[in-house]
């Protein structure tokens, strides 16, 4: 029986709650469903390599087999034979990876998330990248950190620059590889001095890597994590090898530090679905991801060059931009006097739909910059959008 007249609830939001705010992307996003718009916009894996027919076998197949397991509670740690592997593919001659070492998660939001709730408290210093991923920007900033922005150039951050600002910070968080939102790749011998400053310092550094397995010459780089076990927390996941609505992910960490990320994560969901585990074992397990990544190389580093093709012949000689050796991003440099936010407005008044730079800066915003992602959009679209946002480009200056 339904009250009438009820007092309405004045809700009081905490302070935390207060000062959340909606990603960005994710409200552009909703203007991209939009089938007439051209997105350059979500960071979204392309749906032409989701493995569809792989998952269903193996779905069916889990719940066939082990269907009572798999609908059950499980670990908070994550199933074992899946968390074995991991520790498998990850270990090297000179680091072994073990499995009590890996936490499964979902998504590796989730373990951005726990890993700010564990290690940041409010006012703890926070070493991001110039620019940074913004979902760990977004992560990060519930705990109220200060952030401080690691100086950057063409090849990623810059090693040196750690130490004048590493003081009582609390971590340093990069991705070294096809970085989001640059594309940019971290060479070895910067890996090494980065992973060496770290450890001088007593620092610890994230390792986050969604993207190392696309590296469009199939030879990845060596990760960090094997440089220093005891020092580097290394973030992976399977978005973008599989599919991301599987939402899983894990972090590899000390010991000690993954058991306290289980009890925040006991806090916060008990644990990561355990079917959706068993199933993305049951697809892996007998080496699907090495006949099934180079697809997936191969179509992005065909649209990647589409891309760069159209933007040398469409955009203003006074922009620059990025040349990804993999992954799933292009970064625009504008001249100084061009808001990428205004240009956005602009944009999708003619059905082209892009994320503005400034997101991406945790310090000192530079406006005149924007991502573009190539990954979902066909070379012929690729060619349309960017000759229309080469126009508009071209009527600021």
């Amino acid at each position: 029986m339904k009250m009438e007249n009820p007092t309405p609830i004045q809700w009081q939001f905490s302070e935390r709650a207060q000062q959340l705010q909606s990603s960005v992307i994710r409200e552009i996003l909703k203007v991209t469903v939009r089938p007439e718009v051209i997105s350059f916009a979500g960071g979204l894996p392309s749906p032409a390599t989701f493995p569809v027919e792989r998952m269903r076998a193996a779905h069916d197949k889990v719940l066939s087999e082990q269907g009572r397991v798999a609908l059950q509670y499980g670990t908070t740690d994550g199933y074992l034979p899946l968390r074995e592997w991991i520790a498998n593919s990850l270990s090297t001659d000179g680091a072994r990876i073990h499995p009590e070492q890996v936490l499964m998660v979902s998504g590796s939001q989730q373990g951005l998330d726990l890993l700010a709730k564990v290690l940041i408290d409010e006012g703890s210093k926070v070493l991001v990248e110039t620019p940074s991923y913004l979902g760990a920007i977004q992560a990060f900033s519930v705990y109220r950190p200060q952030f401080l922005s690691v100086p950057t150039d063409d090849h990623g951050l810059l090693p040196q620059e750690v130490a004048p600002l590493a003081k009582g910070a609390r971590l340093l968080y990069a991705l070294p590889n096809f970085q989001n939102p640059t594309g940019r790749t971290l060479s070895v011998e910067r890996r090494l001095q980065l992973v060496e400053a770290c450890a001088s310092l007593g620092l610890p550094l994230i390792e986050d890597d969604p993207y190392g397995a696309l590296s469009y010459r199939g030879e990845p780089l060596p990760k960090m994590l094997t440089m220093n076990p005891e020092g580097v927390i290394y973030m992976g996941s399977f978005s973008k090898v599989l599919t991301p609505g599987i939402r899983l992910g894990y972090v590899v960490a000390p010991v000690p530090l993954i058991r306290k990320l289980e009890q925040a994560k006991q806090a916060a969901d008990l644990h990561t679905s355990q079917l959706t585990q068993m199933v993305v074992y049951e697809a892996i397990k007998d080496g699907f991801l090495n006949e099934h990544i180079p697809t997936i190389r191969k179509l992005y580093a065909d649209q990647c060059q589409a891309m760069l093709a159209a933007l040398q012949e469409y955009f203003p000689s006074s922009a620059t931009w990025t040349r990804p050796e993999g992954g799933m991003f292009i970064w625009i440099t504008l001249p100084k006097h061009i808001d990428a936010m205004q240009l956005l407005d602009e944009a999708i008044a003619q059905n082209v739909a892009f994320v503005p730079g400034a997101p991406f800066y945790a310090n000192e915003i530079e406006r005149n910059t924007l991502r573009l992602s190539f990954v979902t959009v066909p070379p012929e679209k690729i060619r349309e959008g960017v000759q229309k946002l080469g126009a508009l480009i071209a009527n600021k200056l």
